[in-house]
């Protein structure tokens, strides 16, 4: 009994997380201006990226640059864009209308930062 019971418990708030965290995710829903800057000279710097988040999933709003990622409850982030064979990632903190964060890719690397549109 004991065991069904904790059971029954554990499936009630799987099953609660599970639908509480696109709600909550959907916060940041929306359209997304993301300024990109580099920290070496020789790396492109200054380029602007336009995303969209709907229920917590990101996407891109550009023909040229392909966006996917999530956005947790709490606005962090987690992200991969890519443009023909180049791909970055990024990760930060998306608070209110606006947020930053760091990235990656295979020779360079800087800082982002975003405000809704």
């Amino acid at each position: 009994m004991v065991k069904s019971r904790k059971s029954v418990i554990a499936v009630s708030l799987l099953v609660a997380l599970g639908f509480a965290t696109p709600s909550a995710a959907a916060t940041f829903d929306g359209a997304w201006n993301v300024q990109i800057t580099s920290s070496n000279a020789a790396c492109n710097s200054g380029a602007s990226v336009s995303i969209g988040i709907n229920n917590g999933q990101v996407a891109s709003n550009s023909a040229t640059v392909t966006a996917s990622g999530r956005v947790a409850e709490a606005g962090a982030i987690h992200v991969m864009l890519a443009s023909g064979m180049k791909r970055a990632v990024g990760s930060g903190v998306l608070n209110g209308a606006s947020g930053s964060g760091t990235w990656r890719a295979a020779l360079c690397s800087g800082t982002w930062t975003a405000q809704r549109i």
